[in-house]
């Protein structure tokens, strides 16, 4: 992330442009932009200044045909974090998860 921008690559087997939708508290997120980019997609995501809290946020990137969930953003931030026990598992599960869909998509080619 840099600038307030999160930038990702989507690799897709079309040659047509995803569908993105991209939400933070059931709200879509404007300014999503996605471009050609080698053999994928870049995707350019605003962070939402009310994303810049203490606590946990997540942002949500679906694909807007499927309704899919592709990946998720979590923002951790703030001092009461330090000692919550809560926020360490949720980075955990978020951490696992990220694996899992490594594992998968490993085990698929």
């Amino acid at each position: 992330m840099q600038d307030g921008i999160w930038e990702g690559i989507l690799k897709t087997a079309s040659d047509h442009a995803p569908q993105i939708k991209v939400l933070f508290l059931d709200d879509e997120v404007e300014g999503v932009d996605v471009d050609k980019h080698n053999d994928g997609w870049r995707i350019r995501i605003p962070i939402p200044r009310q994303a810049i809290t203490d606590g946990i946020q997540t942002i949500l990137i679906k694909d807007d045909i499927t309704d899919q969930l592709l990946n998720s953003i979590s923002l951790v931030s703030g001092d009461p974090l330090a000692d919550d026990l809560r926020a360490e598992v949720s980075l955990l599960r978020a951490e696992l998860d990220l694996l899992k869909r490594s594992f998968r998509k490993y085990l698929i080619k």
